[in-house]
């Protein structure tokens, strides 16, 4: 579990030199955009002098027309340049961390649980990225707003030093305010994202629960613990945002006493003479954008701090890895990518003395060794709670080991995750993983669809008569997680999911629990068929034990006994109980 914290400011370093070209662009035309603005103010002061005879002509009317169009057309065609590169920066940030986010929850242990739940991940990969990538932008922006309005307030002092202050005075007075309820800001932004995140959780254990809810005719329940998550949601979403806009209204009160007492003196000091109709406008046209310069500190102060707030929410999606893995530097595509992995043809599969046990506890499989051959059929077997499970998940690298070599023709491998997939490898669990979508689409998830096998997997699979029956056939919706589909065609779509990409290795995990006898002996014929074909099963069915080449007999999750069915039969107790309680009949 890591400690590490990773700070604000080289969070957003580290976002910035990521694309480094791309930020100095957006800030050149950020500032060439900003600073532009000084001008206009410039030249109708100009005019307004010359047509009051209050200054001397030094350009014509239409030189200065002229001149002010220039200026606004300039700054428009910068704009493009800033929009264009804003959204780009912005987007390809928000793509690094998602990327880094998704490859670091991959990176852990397939059967290891989320750090939280799987709809508050989709929470802040929405919110939490967005509000992070999005910040480095404000920091150029800062620096030319402020450039831009120090320059227009230097004007104003020089032409009426008092006015200047009555204006700005009540502004710095509202900048402190902000600056004095950061901590406020912060609790409020924190508390208003866990609420959604538990809203968004909520919504998809729901989802994922349909069928036990309403077995549990607990939907009323559910509804009410919904409506009570969203109320919470809804009190601290609105306590934010009234706070917040009582905090604007502090410095839009103290802009409009500024601009108020402006009209006073300045009608007084035109009276006086020493203030022109010109000054006046050019005040009125720097008014807009300098008054707004605190409020616009007040809220690069706030959102700095719900930075903090953004970043702490996906390091915690983290835990196992350190704070910076989050803005780590990797290529990032905007298009598909085809991954490519050498294969290596598997001629034999050896554990040694593999060990894992669950933390703080005892259970768990311990110095497993064992060897499986390149065309083989390798039954694990054993009671309920012996290991049987715990064994496939260490192997495959879904459980952590704690100790042993796992070696694949004699060559250890030293991360079995990333190497267990096809074409090496090829899993399926007690309970498959399908989604909302097609049931093609499941079973290809990704693959091109001409170079694969996709008929011969269907066939293997037992699920060509299935499919008939189907008004749409593959384009069939199966609804989320499969919902649509009974048990036994979950299962069989799994495997098809296996057999299409062609692995060296099978390994299934209990997969005929849910098949009726005569679909399970249809599947298993049709595996046989394939004599290449190198099976690691977990079952206690009889069917297969009775074509397995050997039999890994577990008791306490150590190997109780290693032989073929009527080696066994013959010689250990526990496996003559486990094939007397099968009562379907054998193949």
């Amino acid at each position: 579990m890591t400690t590490s914290r990773l700070k604000t400011l080289p969070f957003n370093w580290r976002l910035v030199i990521y694309r480094p070209w791309l930020f100095l662009l957006y800030g050149l035309c950020v500032f060439i955009v900003s600073i532009v603005q000084i001008v206009p103010g410039w030249i109708q002061k100009i005019i307004f002098d010359q047509v009051s005879n209050k200054a001397p002509a030094t350009l014509n009317i239409w030189s200065l027309i002229a001149l002010y169009i220039a200026v606004g057309l300039g700054g428009l065609l910068t704009s493009y340049g800033q929009i264009w590169s804003e959204i780009t920066f912005r987007s390809t940030a928000g793509m690094l961390l998602r990327f880094n986010l998704f490859t670091s929850l991959l990176r852990r242990p397939g059967a290891s649980s989320l750090p939280v739940s799987a709809g508050e991940i989709v929470s802040r990969f929405r919110d939490d990225v967005s509000e992070t990538s999005d910040f480095p932008l404000w920091i150029p922006c800062a620096f030319a707003e402020t450039a831009t309005a120090v320059t227009a307030i230097v004007i104003m002092m020089r032409i009426n030093l008092l006015i200047t202050l009555v204006i700005f005075l009540p502004l710095l007075f509202s900048l402190l305010i902000a600056r004095l309820v950061w901590s406020r800001v912060h609790l409020y932004t924190k508390n208003s994202r866990e609420a959604a995140g538990q809203v968004a959780g909520f919504l998809g254990e729901l989802f994922g629960a349909v069928q036990a809810i309403k077995v549990a005719n607990a939907e009323r329940p559910m509804v009410d613990h919904l409506q009570a998550l969203n109320a919470r949601r809804r009190k601290t979403s609105l306590k934010g945002f009234l706070f917040g806009q009582l905090v604007g209204t502090v410095n839009d009160t103290a802009t409009t006493f500024g601009v108020g007492i402006m009209l006073l003196l300045s009608a007084q000091a035109m009276t006086d003479k020493t203030f022109t109709v010109g000054d006046f406008a050019l005040f009125v046209s720097y008014l807009w954008f300098t008054t707004q310069l605190p409020a616009f500190w007040g809220f690069l102060l706030g959102d700095y701090k719900q930075q903090e707030v953004s970043i702490n929410r996906m390091v915690e999606m983290i835990p196992d890895e350190p704070a910076q893995v989050l803005v780590r530097h990797v290529p990032v595509s905007v298009g598909p990518t085809n991954a490519t992995f050498q294969r290596i043809t598997l001629e034999t599969l050896s554990l040694k003395d593999l060990t894992y046990q669950y933390p703080g506890t005892r259970t768990g499989i311990q110095q497993i060794t064992m060897e499986i051959k390149r065309g083989s059929f390798t039954v694990i077997t054993g009671r309920i709670g012996s290991g049987k499970t715990t064994l496939i998940r260490t192997l495959l690298g879904l459980l952590p080991r704690d100790s042993g070599e796992i070696l694949w023709n004699g060559a250890e491998i030293d991360d079995p995750a990333r190497f267990f997939i096809p074409p090496h490898c090829a899993y399926t669990p007690q309970i498959p993983r399908l989604f909302s979508d097609t049931l093609q689409n499941n079973i290809l998830l990704g693959l091109p669809e001409g170079p694969v096998k996709l008929s011969e997997a269907l066939q293997a699979a037992v699920l060509e008569e299935d499919i008939a029956q189907m008004p749409l056939g593959l384009a069939t919706t199966i609804g989320p997680r499969g919902i649509r589909l009974s048990g036994g065609q979950a299962q069989r779509t799994a495997a098809a999911r296996m057999f299409v990409r062609d692995p060296d290795l099978l390994v299934f995990d209990d997969l005929s629990s849910a098949l009726d006898v005569e679909t399970e002996h249809k599947l298993w014929e049709r595996l046989f068929t394939h004599q290449n074909t190198t099976c690691l099963v977990v079952t206690h069915r009889r069917a297969a034990l009775q074509h397995a080449d050997q039999i890994i007999l577990l008791k306490d999750g150590q190997i109780s006994a290693v032989g073929t069915l009527d080696s066994l039969l013959e010689s250990s107790e526990d496996m003559r109980e486990l094939w007397h309680s099968q009562i379907q009949p054998s193949l």
